[in-house]
């Protein structure tokens, strides 16, 4: 991991970051370390399904561990009260339409660790929102997305 990348988050998203966390310190590890226990009380490791499927798991939340303790400790919070109101950044809800005459469309932008396109939260890091982000209300913006490019104005922009 790069240590001097950072990792723009909204404060909602570096506190649901830090549940995951202990979440995964308090609760999860101690349950894999159990399941490790109780698979090597079943005798030889060397063809133990369940030694090696918990050994998995653990290497897979350890790693996550790590990822998340980075990505804590290089967070970058966004304060979107900071930013000009009509400028879209992260921590900003942008409402545009494409062009010519599509409906409507807003998307929250997050840092990655807070996305969830499902509720409309997309990354910093897609295309629609780098082609976004430092435009203001109004513009019209050519974004390059991966089926070619878009045509979008800004309609809105607001505090999330």
């Amino acid at each position: 991991m790069a240590e001097d990348k950072t990792y723009p988050m909204t404060e909602e998203g570096k506190v649901k970051l830090e549940k995951e966390l202990e979440d995964l310190r308090i609760n999860q590890r101690p349950e894999i370390i159990n399941r490790i226990k109780i698979a090597r009380s079943y005798g030889d490791l060397s063809e133990n399904s369940e030694y090696e499927s918990a050994k998995n798991e653990q290497s897979l939340l350890e790693n996550r561990i790590k990822t998340v303790e980075h990505m804590l400790q290089y967070a970058e919070i966004i304060d979107s009260d900071k930013i000009d109101e009509t400028e879209v950044s992260v921590g900003k809800i942008v409402t545009f339409k494409e062009l010519p005459d599509e409906e409507p469309e807003s998307y929250t932008i997050v840092g990655a660790a807070e996305a969830d396109p499902m509720v409309g939260k997309i990354s910093n890091d897609s295309p629609i929102a780098k082609g976004l982000i430092g435009h203001h209300v109004d513009e019209e913006v050519a974004i390059n997305i991966p089926a070619g490019t878009m045509t979008v104005k800004i309609l809105k922009v607001e505090n999330a």
